[in-house]
């Protein structure tokens, strides 16, 4: 899985924010707090994760450029063998 710049800022990003919260979750667990501790490691968890697969407005015109792209490809190759 490679990831463009602005992918690997945007993670970067949310580990900034996600790896405390999961050692302060930890701690809680440790600490003899398992719902606590568990709901936060929860939440550290989804802060990272669901960025890159949770589809927002920002990604839809790349997504339509892309579909676009794909189709006149296609087109253009099924053109070439005929």
């Amino acid at each position: 899985m490679r990831l463009g710049l602005l992918e690997t800022v945007g993670v970067a990003g949310s580990l900034v924010f996600a790896i405390p919260l999961g050692i302060y979750a930890v701690e809680r667990m440790l600490g003899g707090e398992t719902v606590v501790g568990g709901a936060f490691l929860a939440v550290a968890v989804l802060m990272v994760l669901l960025p890159k697969y949770l589809t927002t407005p920002g990604d839809l015109p790349g997504m339509a450029a892309e579909r676009a792209v794909e189709g006149a490809v296609a087109d253009t190759e099924e053109s070439e063998e005929e």
